[in-house]
């Protein structure tokens, strides 16, 4: 077998611009901001450790700062990326992994030791002090532009631009000359080394880039190729289990039937009908594992329909709470067990006697649709969680959230009662959900302790 790999295209690198005039005005206004914000940093970080271990004032004071420099790095990375015209994706808080107290908590963890965001705090601190430089620079230039008019003047000596000793008259002129020089090539070099380090610090080289998108596209392949060969161990474990022992049972008793036709034909008769229940279970079981394929209800109608017919189909009553527009709040939430409920934002009201009841409330805003590649993702993985959850966890209930949150992200969880211990085997169903979510480029995360309860949590990026 001969494995080929594609030649990426040659990648144009694009400098961004100089602006050498706008850099010294950036700098200068760093450097004015620059000490007032980090003293208000400073001043927090010693009162909140002061006041650590009273009442709790302390810790209040230090998830400030956390949050404090959090927007000062958002703020550095937006500068930078305005100044040089460069786009740079924009410093976004950590998510939390799991829900309430503890899911903050952990966040907020990460958030203070987030590396992007310290990398664009350095940044603004030495903008800062170079703009401090600039600031001293610049007056400099006025005091040398100054001095170069003295001999006009009456005064017999004139003072340097920082005190000290008086410079004669008879050298002002090449003095301001010479001092002008300096100032303006000084100011030239801090905005070109900000602009250098800015660089290297906040914006990543073009290498690096793709550098990492090589990595996660290999990550990506292998992904998915692990993925292929989950499902197809799966769909061959469910044919030579369930499907063709019941064909190989039918062919068996209409054999049977056939040898009893003619002396016994009511025999032959239960045997024909009894071919037949195992004929129409074998349809069924083939529709389901073609369902588990591929669902062609997602094709149709979306992630919201597929959702809903899944948690119809649960063993386990689920509750189902889908919305996809992340600024309205609308979708859909079901709960199956002996029945139904469900309500969209589609505007309609409809109930029958089959135990489903649906509704829906503001009606005009239309749900935003996913990647066809990220509805297929996610509606595979919360299929094979209810199936886990069917088979080992002995829950009375399961909850489903999906949402589709800001920055394209289709994000879903699925949580049960059960007993816990959910672990990644090789070949299992949650290898198969880990693989399937990491070819897709999202991420995959289980909690499982011992007792329960589990919780299953992925990330889609959808495509744009």
């Amino acid at each position: 077998m001969t494995t080929q790999t594609a030649t990426p295209a040659p990648v144009t690198a694009v400098k961004p611009p100089l602006r050498i005039f706008l850099t010294i005005l950036h700098l200068a206004g760093v450097g004015i901001l620059g000490g007032a914000i980090f003293g208000m940093l400073g001043g927090l970080l010693g009162t909140g450790l002061g006041l650590l271990f009273v009442a709790g004032i302390g810790l209040v004071l230090l998830v400030g700062l956390v949050y404090a420099l959090y927007g000062l790095g958002w703020f550095e990375i937006a500068r930078v990326g305005a100044l040089y015209r460069t786009p740079i994706a924009p410093l976004r808080p950590q998510p939390r992994d799991r829900p309430g107290f503890g899911g903050w908590l952990r966040s907020l963890g990460r958030q203070a030791i987030d590396g992007r965001m310290w990398r664009a705090v350095a940044n603004f601190a030495i903008s800062a002090l170079l703009g401090f430089i600039v600031l001293r620079l610049f007056w400099g230039l006025v005091w040398s532009i100054f001095i170069s008019f003295a001999p006009l003047t009456d005064a017999d000596a004139v003072i340097g631009p920082f005190g000290g000793g008086g410079i004669a008259v008879a050298w002002a002129p090449l003095v301001g000359i010479l001092g002008i020089a300096a100032c303006l090539a000084g100011m030239l070099g801090l905005a070109l080394l900000h602009r250098t380090l800015s660089l290297a610090i906040v914006i990543r080289s073009k290498e690096t880039e793709l550098t990492e998108r090589v990595r996660t596209s290999t990550a990506q392949r292998e992904g998915a190729v692990r993925a292929a060969d989950v499902e197809r161990t799966r769909i061959e474990r469910d044919l030579h289990d369930g499907v063709q022992p019941r064909l190989v049972s039918v062919g068996m008793t209409l054999g049977l039937a056939q040898q009893k036709i003619d002396n016994d034909p009511d025999a032959a008769k239960e045997l024909i009908n009894e071919a037949h229940t195992s004929t129409k279970a074998a349809i069924t079981e083939l529709r389901q594992l073609a369902r588990g394929i591929h669902a062609s209800v997602l094709d149709d109608r979306g992630l919201d329909a597929a959702l809903s017919a899944l948690a119809g189909r649960s063993h386990i009553p689920v509750h189902l709470d889908v919305r996809m527009d992340p600024s309205a709040g609308s979708g859909t939430h079901a709960s199956t067990g002996s029945g139904t409920h469900a309500s969209t934002g589609s505007g309609t009201h409809a109930s029958t006697g089959s135990g489903t009841h649906a509704s829906t409330g503001s009606g005009a805003h239309a749900p935003t649709r996913p990647g066809r590649e990220a509805e297929a993702a996610v509606y595979f993985s919360i299929a094979e969680s209810l199936t886990n959850a069917a088979k080992h966890s002995r829950a009375s209930e399961v909850r489903v959230t999906v949402r589709l949150r800001e920055g394209n992200i289709l994000w879903a969880r699925v949580e049960d009662n059960g007993i816990g211990g959910a672990q990644v085997q090789p070949g299992g169903g949650l290898d198969g959900i880990a693989n399937r979510i990491l070819a897709a480029g999202g991420t995959f995360r289980l909690d499982s302790p011992q007792g329960g309860p589990t919780s299953l949590e992925v990330n889609v990026p959808c495509a744009s």
